[in-house]
């Protein structure tokens, strides 16, 4: 049998064996998952889902996921974590740090999975990453390192930079630590790194006009449910004012960002969803260590670096995953 047949044996049984556990326990088990809208992330939800499929999870089978959209409203999301935590669903998949903040102010008994978590550690939600603690785990992006690694990419990228503009949201948890861990990557690399907060879409356009009035050659956004769901807008603006931006999240070059970096997002849904399975078969979030990225992905839009008048070393173009033109 060749590789491609193995991994498609070892899959099934998988499966089979998951399914099989499932109905033993005779129980249709609850999954609370606490996100933005269906429409953001969409390609995260289906990777999450086919995860739990691949190990025998079936929706309106096996397993019920019960999804509350906060809709941008992310006001309400204690609201709506405190109503998974009353029908008490046996897990809650909260994504990010401030998915997660508004579940673990909610319960500190039901498990909660996070997949993409900034900084579990430095926001404080979990001990640390190797004996979380609480009722708490699941996947890290190490924001911090990851951002500091973007700054070295921008710097590459663009001669001369001296004054990098920094994109946060004072709501996000893991902002905060990120901000005061970015300062310092910027010191490391001879860079001075200007903070603009921005609390909503509807500031966006003060945000930019500010970071041209400092004089900024950059503008790194870190991620957000905030951010992400306005990627289209913040590339548009990046063009409008003449900035290089750099994303976290792929969709976002692709949307006209100039650059990406960061984790393999469908990578650690998928094993999110491994997490989730786990803690359904009686194993203890406090027992899961917080697991980091172990793929990254570069993605460069050369027509956006055209618009900008800007070229990139073929240096840094070889080292791209995608590269758009």
């Amino acid at each position: 049998m060749n590789r491609r047949g193995v991994l498609r044996l070892i899959a099934a049984v998988t499966m089979l064996s998951g399914a099989a556990w499932a109905q033993q326990s005779g129980k249709v088990h609850r999954v609370g998952f606490l996100w933005d809208s269906p429409s953001v992330m969409s390609d995260d939800l289906r990777t999450f889902r086919e995860g739990l499929r691949d190990l025998g999870w079936i929706d309106g089978e096996n397993v019920r996921i019960e999804f509350r959209w906060a809709e941008g409203r992310f006001d309400r999301l204690p609201e709506l974590a405190t109503d998974l935590v009353r029908m008490n669903v046996d897990v809650i998949v909260a994504p990010t740090s401030i998915y997660a903040d508004a579940a673990k102010r909610a319960t500190s008994v039901i498990p909660i999975v996070f997949a993409t978590h900034a900084d579990p550690v430095g926001s404080g939600h979990v001990a640390s990453l190797a004996r979380p603690g609480g009722n708490l785990t699941g996947m890290s992006v190490l924001m911090t390192d990851t951002n500091a690694k973007g700054l070295q990419i921008m710097q590459e990228a663009i001669p001369g930079l001296a004054l990098v503009a920094l994109l946060y949201d004072p709501a996000t948890p893991s902002h905060v630590p990120g901000l005061t861990a970015l300062q310092g990557a910027g010191r490391d690399l001879g860079l001075q790194i200007h903070p603009v907060p921005v609390t909503n879409a509807a500031e966006f356009g003060k945000a930019f006009s500010e970071i041209r009035r400092v004089g900024a050659g950059a503008v790194v956004v870190l991620a957000t449910p905030l951010f992400n769901a306005s990627a289209e807008r913040l590339a548009d603006l990046a063009l409008e004012y003449q900035l290089p931006t750099l994303f976290a999240r792929r969709e976002q070059a692709e949307k006209g960002g100039l650059i990406s970096y960061g984790p393999d997002r469908s990578d650690l849904y998928r094993r999110a969803a491994t997490y989730v399975d786990k803690i359904l078969k009686g194993v203890k979030p406090e027992d899961l260590p917080v697991q980091q990225p172990t793929k990254f992905e570069l993605v460069i839009n050369l027509k956006t670096a055209n618009a900008l008048g800007l070229t990139i070393p073929p240096t840094l173009i070889a080292r791209a995953d995608e590269v758009i033109e």
